[in-house]
């Protein structure tokens, strides 16, 4: 049985300490804004996580398409968030980028999605 990992402040490196949320906050640019993105999605479940509700929704966005039932659209905007919350707030145990800079994050998140399906994360 593997022992539970305990993030504490002091263990983790510099670019995912708190200073990390003001440096996101304070990026102008995506470019300068997706590897401080990335300090706060290093846990591999956490990526997965979010990998799992972009994905599903996706599926949900798919739906809404083809149905024209526009119940589609808050379930993928559901799906979206609560898979990866849960990758942040139990997982990596940070606040989301999304409360930090909202579009910056969106968009990570799709850069992230592509770079997971294409195995270059």
């Amino acid at each position: 049985m593997r022992a539970r990992r305990h993030h504490h402040h002091q263990d983790l490196p510099a670019a995912t300490k708190p200073a990390n949320a003001m440096r996101l906050a304070a990026a102008k640019t995506f470019a300068e804004f997706y590897p401080l993105y990335l300090a706060e999605h290093r846990d591999p479940r956490n990526r997965r996580l979010h990998f799992i509700g972009s994905t599903l929704a996706l599926i949900c966005l798919f739906f809404l398409v083809f149905t024209g039932n526009l119940w589609w659209l808050p379930a993928a905007v559901v799906c979206g968030y609560a898979f990866a919350w849960v990758g942040h707030f139990f997982v990596e145990r940070n606040r989301p980028a999304t409360f930090k800079r909202p579009l910056f994050s969106l968009m990570g998140d799709w850069v992230m999605w592509w770079q997971t399906l294409t195995h270059r994360l």
